[in-house]
């Protein structure tokens, strides 16, 4: 996820946490509900002699070590594993199976384990043909799911549908079967980013309809992609090979705050006039493109990034459509440095348009 000044970081749901180092997470780092009694830690390599006291009973796996503070957390991360613990308490429901080596998982791997809640499997050797269809079929309870940085090639199947969160990010997943996202209507968070994405077809997100953040960015995509969940309020498509947005590209979007397409192919042509023109809109980044105009984008958005473009050309009616006592536009910060023109060529009537601007960078 891109960084952005602290200003913008304090306003954005999600993203105060951009600027934090984030190895395993997807770069959305995860949100801990002490009240419900989860675990405030991920690991506790290097804690346990700091009040992390484990116990050893007949319920604790010896590849694990299982804390007095959260009975039901088993920590068995860093362990060199190759597969996952032969015999899980049943009363286990955050399991912390990161950083090992492993593989492929035996379709019977959590069927003791049903009150599970949180899975870590992040940073292992996981192959798509080597997790089964029935691995997490009796695991209802599970809410977050977190698989990045593993060599899947296709979005696991039978996924539970109660889940919440689900991490792919950082795989080699080229497509998503069919039906995959069928049985998800709680799933809030999705992250696809660092994959191989090339095309996604008009069914490929059928069944979710409760999506907030979808990140997509660092894939192959060459085109806006139509058929996305309408719920979305956060779109990452940053790092894609997208040239440019049909007018109808952000058609049915009513939702959606925060837009990000920089470090595409992005050139001004592709760019109609009504294509980035929605209402809801707070945040549009479309930095490090071949933009060498100012793009029509709503008079409501407030943050706008056009930094490292091909921009010469500044038009007052990019802003605003007409200047009047309420017709101007709200944005409060707008960068335009790194492009082709210095400030003593802006239009002398911007001013009038941009009236409640903050920072302009130029």
């Amino acid at each position: 996820m891109d960084a952005r000044p602290p200003v913008l970081l304090l306003s954005v749901f999600g993203l105060i946490w951009a600027s934090t180092l984030d190895h395993d997470y997807g770069g959305v780092p995860v949100w801990i509900d002490r009240a419900r009694g989860e675990p405030s830690v991920l690991s506790l390599r290097g804690r346990i002699l700091g009040g992390y006291q484990a116990v050893e009973d007949e319920g604790c796996p010896a590849e694990c070590d299982c804390p007095i503070q959260w009975p039901s957390a088993l920590y068995c991360d860093q362990r060199g594993l190759g597969s996952a613990p032969a015999s899980l308490p049943a009363g286990t429901q955050y399991l912390f199976l990161q950083n090992n080596n492993i593989s492929g998982l035996q379709p019977d791997a959590f069927s003791n384990a049903t009150q599970m809640r949180w899975l870590f499997l992040d940073r292992n050797q996981l192959l798509s043909d080597r997790l089964p269809d029935a691995l997490l079929a009796n695991l209802s309870r599970l809410e977050n799911l977190f698989l990045n940085h593993n060599r899947l090639t296709e979005v696991p199947s039978g996924l539970p549908g109660g889940l919440k969160q689900l991490r792919l990010a950082h795989n080699r997943i080229g497509r998503i079967p069919h039906g995959a996202f069928r049985n998800l209507p709680h799933l809030s968070l999705l992250l696809l980013q660092g994959n191989r994405l090339k095309v996604l077809g008009k069914a490929d997100f059928t069944g979710l309809s409760s999506v907030i953040l979808l990140d997509l960015s660092h894939n192959l995509l060459e085109a806006f992609p139509k058929h996305l969940p309408p719920s979305v309020q956060q779109l990452y498509l940053s790092h894609n090979q997208l040239r440019g947005l049909s007018r109808d590209s952000l058609w049915g979007f009513q939702s959606l705050r925060y837009l990000r397409l920089s470090h595409n192919q992005l050139h001004s042509p592709g760019l109609p006039p009504a294509a980035l023109n929605l209402s809801s809109l707070v945040e549009l980044d479309l930095s490090y493109n071949l933009l060498t105009s100012t793009p029509v984008v709503p008079n409501t958005l407030l943050y706008l990034y056009l930094e490292a473009n091909l921009i010469h050309e500044f038009n007052v009616t990019s802003f605003c459509r007409t200047v009047g006592p309420l017709d101007y536009s709200r944005l409060r910060i707008l960068r335009l440095d790194g492009n082709k023109m210095d400030s003593h060529q802006l239009p002398p009537d911007w001013v009038m348009c941009l009236r409640v601007l903050h920072h302009l960078y130029i």
